[in-house]
């Protein structure tokens, strides 16, 4: 069994991490709010028939590949928001840096690394595998 150093969290460091996360996930809101902005004005020409009718079929093949990019970073992005939420209410629940899944500890080293992180490495890798 690998040995797994407990992190040593002290409410003025459970603190620091709190402002982290929270900071992290308004980022990351502003960019779904980007990107939404983007790919509106992108379908907003399309729409109101702004772009020129012998428009080449390529250039409507790159456009809804974009607007599919765009959806799968915005997806991706939601999902560490809700990652960074659900750590935010460990944090508060006392239940931070234990595995959701085994209740073990979760590494130190993977903490400092993805202070979002709720798995630890042999759950998380379980996880992978599974997918």
């Amino acid at each position: 069994a690998r040995r797994v150093r407990k992190a040593k969290l002290d409410g003025k460091a459970l603190a620091g991490i709190k402002e982290r996360l929270v900071k992290q996930r308004e980022d990351l809101s502003a960019q779904i709010s980007e990107i939404d902005e983007e790919s509106f004005d992108g379908t907003q020409s399309d729409l109101t028939g702004e772009a020129s009718v012998d428009e080449d079929f390529a250039d409507s093949g790159t456009a809804t590949f974009d607007r599919e990019r765009a959806l799968s970073i915005q997806n991706n992005i939601r999902d560490l928001i809700d990652q960074i939420t659900r750590a935010i209410a460990r944090i508060d629940e006392g239940a931070y840096g234990i595995c959701e899944r085994c209740a073990r500890p979760i590494d130190a080293a993977r903490l400092r690394a993805l202070p979002h992180a709720l798995l630890c490495m042999d759950c998380k890798r379980r996880e992978e595998r599974t997918r």
